[in-house]
């Protein structure tokens, strides 16, 4: 199956409209009580991400009779909904506020994210930054660009491959399970530089664009990956969970990293995850 543009586009529209009416009204003005933990301190949810949510999901069944919409509040809800992914011909998922810690504490960085998937495959991923209000788009087999809001696009594309120490990226740890994560973090050095923004969003368009080397994440949730995960690989890049395999949207663990090719994946693996001595 295939996505179009146009389509593409009503996606987005619905995405732009829930900042405009749901998100940005609520940023650095959400009161007591519309911030709350769902697993823990560091898993929060606002109250924009739940109304953002439904404003999408509603008009998505709208526009796309019989779409299966996997939100990650929903899922948060009703943790079975996940499993229907398997197997359903059209599904989005759908991140209303992706890096909810960083909106809650007033930091403009955060975005809405969403990914298309038809019968297990991601054919379309979007990922909408509220406050540039501007979206990195990327269709299966026809690149992935950044768009404006009056319209005006620009290719996107991966960074060069540089020597692995001269490398800069974005290193999510915190899900690793021990000893992997003492020996990741223990590796830091061999890289040229790492960090984390807490949202794969920006993480992502950042990767996307060039201006880092590569990603890397533990956890695998659909909503979080499978947009990034397309428009990184539409913009050029190579991908593989941990142990080489293609990342699946059906995935939630194996971690995920990417790259610019396939030998600086191998380059970056070997260097984070390369016994201590």
């Amino acid at each position: 199956m295939t996505f179009t543009n146009a389509q593409a586009h009503t996606l987005l529209d619905l995405m732009r409209e829930a900042a405009r009416t749901e998100i940005m009204p609520r940023f650095r003005k959400l009161g007591p009580g519309m911030v709350r933990a769902k697993t823990s301190a560091e898993d929060l949810v606002t109250d924009a991400d739940e109304a953002a949510e439904r404003r999408i999901t509603a008009g998505l069944e709208r526009a796309f009779p019989g779409v299966l919409v996997i939100g990650e509040e929903a899922v948060a809800a009703d943790p079975a909904l996940l499993d229907r992914l398997d197997g359903a011909d059209l599904a989005i998922a759908l991140d209303p506020v992706d890096g909810t810690k960083n909106f809650a504490a007033g930091l403009p960085l955060f975005g809405v994210m969403a990914a298309v998937i038809a019968r297990g495959e991601i054919v379309a991923g979007l990922i909408y930054d509220p406050v540039g209000d501007d979206t990195a788009i990327a269709l299966r087999g026809e690149g992935a660009w950044m768009e404006a809001a009056d319209g005006t696009t620009s290719d996107l594309k991966v960074a060069a491959p540089a020597p692995v120490d001269q490398m800069s990226g974005m290193i999510s740890w915190s899900y690793l399970d021990e000893p992997v994560r003492s020996t990741v973090t223990g590796n830091f050095w061999r890289l040229g530089s790492g960090a984390a923004l807490r949202n794969a969003a920006h993480e992502y368009r950042l990767a996307a664009a060039g201006h880092c080397h590569f990603v890397m994440y533990a956890k695998l949730a659909v909503w979080d990956h499978a947009p990034g995960w397309l428009i990184h690989r539409e913009a050029g890049g190579y991908s593989a969970r941990f142990d080489g395999s293609a990342y699946s949207p059906l995935h939630r663990d194996g971690g995920l990293l990417c790259a610019p090719d396939e030998t600086s994946w191998h380059a970056v693996r070997d260097a984070l995850f390369a016994p201590r001595r």
